[in-house]
């Protein structure tokens, strides 16, 4: 297999970043190393993913294999430092990532959004140096996954409503409950498991805490969920929780402040979600053209036809106005300043046009867009995690109105 790893860019790309005025209503976003990581990122997902998206999807099987093959192209902590075994480069790269992975097969993506965001972020960000020292280099390879487990039967838009409990007992944390929907949690390379528990003070005031749990701690035990819809060569769990016992040491950050680390880690993941709305529209806009201009009715391609032109202009229309949205979120977090608002906006439109955009790219097909040996039917079936996923499109509007002082 050709060597796709794109270490090799990180000098370019951090020399050349170009510095924004976020205001400025012309805005340039990516460098030429930027477009020449895309085409090594594209590169990876048309030979390596692509062959075998349409089996997996239809077997509904996760692939170590595949996912090791991602690891070795350097997929996995694209924006960790070099220590850890990362990439060592910015956010925009990895946007970029997602998206190529998303053009091709949004099961693959979810994989390494899951992991990359979810999985890997909050380690960086919130643990000891003895827990990234321990885990980061192990979650970097390919050979692991890392997951992030918030979602239960009563928990999800509503954090407060974690029923999962862990007990302080000595120097130990006493865990109880499930987690359900957990992307990375049940597979052969699933390492652990970053938990939101709900725990006591010494006043007995409960809060939110994060712990990291791994697989094979006693206790400890998690099962894949099948018969999804969408996302089926992906690792969706459901994990249990018996008497888990881990030590007080694995507790990811502050004792209490979960809900904190879990808001600023659904922000950044936020990005990924409407990386992966942007790739996929982009991969379904990209089949309707090729369709539009070889299918022909009356005479002529039916691209000539008015009414299927007018939905190719209003595609691309929305792709470019998803993708300056997104890309100008990522600049901002780049640049260390607030980017909650512009994250929520770019999800919650990318996840909506990937929708529409997949809708009229069947419409265009027309019936054979409906049959599952067309990819079409695949990425119209992907896009509706999209608007539920790392914050539902209702929940992004009350989260932007928020920003607006409406409260």
């Amino acid at each position: 297999m050709p060597e796709f790893r794109f270490r090799s860019l990180y000098n370019h790309i951090r020399n050349n970043f170009h510095t924004i005025n976020h205001k400025t209503a012309t805005m340039i976003f990516t460098t030429e190393a930027h477009e020449a990581y895309r085409q090594k990122v594209r590169e990876f997902a048309e030979t390596v993913i692509k062959p075998e998206a349409e089996r997996l999807d239809r077997e509904e099987l996760f692939s170590a294999e595949l996912t090791k093959k991602m690891g070795q192209a350097g997929l996995f902590g694209i924006t960790l430092p070099k220590e850890y075994g990362g990439q060592d480069l910015d956010t925009l790269s990895y946007i970029i990532a997602i998206e190529e992975l998303s053009r091709v097969d949004a099961s693959q993506a979810g994989t390494i959004a899951a992991h990359n965001s979810l999985g890997i972020t909050p380690i960086f960000e919130y643990g000891t140096q003895e827990q990234k020292e321990k885990y980061l280099p192990k979650l970097t390879t390919g050979d692991h996954l890392w997951a992030f487990g918030l979602t239960e039967e009563t928990a999800g838009s509503d954090a407060r409503g974690t029923k999962t409990r862990g007990v302080k007992e000595a120097d130990e944390w006493v865990i109880n409950g499930s987690k359900r929907y957990i992307t990375n949690s049940a597979n052969e390379l699933t390492l652990g498991v970053t938990l939101q528990v709900m725990t006591a003070d010494e006043n007995g005031k409960e809060k939110l805490t994060t712990i990291l749990v791994e697989k094979d701690t006693p206790g400890f035990s998690s099962e894949r969920m099948t018969g999804k819809m969408m996302w089926r060569a992906s690792d969706t769990g459901r994990i249990n929780l018996n008497n888990c016992r881990v030590p007080v040491t694995n507790t990811l950050g502050k004792e209490g402040q979960g809900a904190r680390y879990m808001l600023k880690t659904l922000d950044a993941g936020r990005l990924s979600i409407a990386a992966m709305g942007v790739g996929l529209a982009q991969g379904a806009f990209e089949m309707a053209l090729e369709h539009a201009h070889k299918r022909e009715q009356f005479g002529q391609p039916i691209a000539k036809f008015q009414s299927i032109s007018f939905k190719l202009a209003d595609m691309d229309m929305k792709l470019e106005l998803a993708r300056n949205t997104l890309y100008k979120g990522c600049m901002l977090k780049e640049q260390g300043k607030p980017f909650a608002r512009e994250a929520a906006i770019a999800k919650l439109y990318s996840s909506e046009i990937a929708r529409e955009i997949a809708d009229e790219a069947i419409q265009i097909f027309g019936g054979s867009g409906l049959f599952k040996e067309n990819p079409i039917e695949r990425f119209y079936r992907d896009q509706r995690i999209l608007q539920i996923g790392e914050g539902t499109s209702e929940i992004l509007r009350f989260v932007i109105a928020r920003h607006l002082g409406i409260k």
